[in-house]
């Protein structure tokens, strides 16, 4: 006992020095050191790094170490929540991570299967004061003994599930079994379901193993994060101190209501109402719907255009008919379609100007060469009435009025099914059923950003000519030059040009993971836990494998994305129901 408070005096005195430094480190970072760009840069990250570090440390304070092994060649490690390091130059292990490899025998060693271990001990603390002692002895031919022989191998097990309940979830890291084990350290691919009766661990083992695979894949889900959707909100405050008190603080913890950024699900549906918003049948409601917005004149009844050059232009039955069909053949969403619908109406308009006032009335080819006719297209392209015929046939979308629209008068349900999600577009917050309608329909109507792509393109170029400006200044002068190993000179110009000088300038995402996963619809998360997976509709289950992509369709150049995980049912393939 009075070994084992040593060692945990000795390792707490190491936490409160790192703590101290990462406390200490996030105030200088957070002292003015200057305004340019690298000096906000390097704050930002320092701030990052140390943050992220004092609250792991933080977390983790009350019960840091929980067990030690001793192995037959002599060496003996401590377990605990988090891997600490002596300030040594060799930087030697004081405390082993739990997840780490050397620590798996802690969880799995038996007296016939030892896996090189003499003995196993279990260290309960209080605080930072060590409490009881619990050995077993694994290595059946060494007589030595300490007097904290555990007869039955269990105490610490029973102790665990004989504690009193708080309103908090507990971590299981002291008390992990082999059948537990087996689950949170499963290879990282496919999908996993954990199945069991209530109160049989499915949450913990999840949880712990999410825990796992970011200290295993730390790289790849630092970049891509974790989601853990959880039932309800009091279900997340249950849980939402066990990662951290295991070393991890960045994972995303959403319900269904909060899964569409910008929209926060408060209001509440009929049974009925949610069953039918849920239901598979309305992902081809919605998008058949969709396709209903891509409206034609009635035949017979053209849309005349008022335009000041040769009188009125006619956007007829069979203009409209032939840029709708060359739109949808593109297979774009709605509103990344739509430039498609517009420029060939833009340019069937164009030929009635073209022909009514180029034509030769004896036949021959037409007056007006190609740059009168480019000024004829500039205009119908700018012309406002031209612009307002387009939107009523074809006109841009958003998630949330066109389904606020759709639910005031629902269509392709069955009547009773139209009747029980029927709402006025004003008649009160979003519910979390429609959360997944929302995200279904910004998936067919999409996000026509080539405006803000174009001024980025513009800015960006705007500090690359800046940029070009600045190396030709430096041509020839003193101050821009470097001597390279051999001496000689070289000019900034030399060793970068003015796209790399620019990109440095480019304001930087400070942002976790988590924090860009949650503003962001389309991110596509490293590993996503279910909690109570089987209650989840087909559509919640559409909106979630769209969170995530399987290694094969990982975009060139980004991390690749790896699994979903369920707890208590099963999810069927990628955009796909149960089923």
């Amino acid at each position: 006992m009075r070994e084992e408070q040593e060692f945990i005096d000795r390792l707490h005195a190491r936490v409160d020095t790192l703590r101290g430094v990462a406390a200490d480190g996030v105030e200088h970072a957070l002292t003015p050191v200057g305004t340019g760009q690298q000096a906000r840069l390097e704050r930002d990250i320092l701030v990052a790094e140390r943050s992220g570090l004092l609250a792991a440390l933080d977390a983790v304070d009350g019960s840091l170490c929980f067990g030690r092994i001793d192995r037959s060649d002599g060496l003996a490690h401590h377990i605990g929540r988090i891997g600490i390091r002596e300030d040594d130059a060799d930087h030697t292990p004081v405390l082993i991570d739990w997840r780490a490899p050397v620590a798996r025998p802690f969880y799995l060693a038996t007296g016939h299967t030892p896996m090189g271990l003499r003995r196993r001990r279990h260290i309960a603390t209080e605080g930072r004061t060590v409490t009881e002692l619990h050995d077993e002895i694994l290595d059946l031919g060494d007589d030595d003994r300490t007097g904290f022989e555990d007869p039955n191998g269990d105490a610490v097990l029973l102790a665990a599930l004989n504690s009193a309940r708080t309103g908090r979830m507990g971590d299981i890291v002291r008390t992990i079994q082999a059948e537990q084990d087996g689950i949170i350290r499963a290879p990282h691919r496919g999908v996993l379901v954990v199945e069991g009766g209530p109160g049989t661990g499915k949450t913990a083992v999840a949880l712990h193993r999410a825990a796992f695979l970011l200290y295993e894949h730390r790289e790849l889900l630092a970049k891509r994060a974790v989601l853990i959707v959880g039932p309800n909100p009091a279900f997340l405050r249950y849980i939402a101190e066990v990662l951290p008190s295991l070393g991890e603080t960045g994972v995303l913890l959403a319900t269904q209501a909060e899964l569409f950024p910008g929209v926060h699900a408060t209001g509440t549906d009929t049974p009925r109402a949610a069953a039918v918003k849920g239901g598979e049948p309305m992902a081809e409601a919605l998008a058949l719907a969709v396709r209903d917005r891509q409206r034609l004149p009635e035949p017979g009844a053209a849309m005349v255009i008022p335009h000041e050059d040769g009188g009125d232009l006619v956007l007829d039955w069979e203009i409209a008919y032939e840029a709708r069909q060359a739109a949808r053949d593109t297979r774009l969403p709605h509103n990344l379609a739509r430039p498609h619908f517009v420029f060939r109406v833009i340019d069937a308009l164009t030929a009635q100007l073209v022909e009514r006032i180029g034509a030769d009335p004896y036949g021959g080819p037409n007056f007006l060469g190609p740059d009168d006719v480019a000024l004829l297209g500039r205009d119908v392209a700018l012309s406002k009435e031209v612009h307002a015929a387009v939107d009523e046939l074809w006109p841009p979308l958003t998630p949330e009025g066109f389904l606020a629209d759709y639910l005031a008068d629902p269509v392709y349900v069955p009547d009773e099914d139209a009747d029980a999600i029927r709402r006025e577009p004003a008649a009160g917050a979003w519910t979390p059923a429609d959360v997944p309608l929302l995200d279904e329909a910004a998936e067919l109507l999409g996000v026509d950003d080539s405006a803000e792509r174009a001024a980025a393109e513009a800015a960006r170029q705007e500090r690359v000519g800046y940029a070009q400006g600045v190396l030709e200044l430096s041509r020839g002068s003193e101050s821009y030059e470097f001597e390279d190993e051999e001496s000689e000179v070289l000019a900034a110009h030399d060793i970068i040009d003015a796209e790399r000088m620019a990109e440095r300038h480019e304001e930087a995402d400070h942002r976790t993971a988590a924090e860009r996963a949650a503003a962001d619809r389309t991110w596509a998360f490293g590993h996503i836990i279910v909690d109570e997976a089987q209650e989840l509709s087909p559509m919640a289950w559409r909106l979630l494998m769209r969170r995530w992509a399987p290694p094969a369709s990982n975009p060139v150049g980004g991390p690749p994305p790896t699994t979903p995980e369920a707890g208590g049912g099963a999810m069927g393939p990628r955009n796909l129901p149960p089923g």
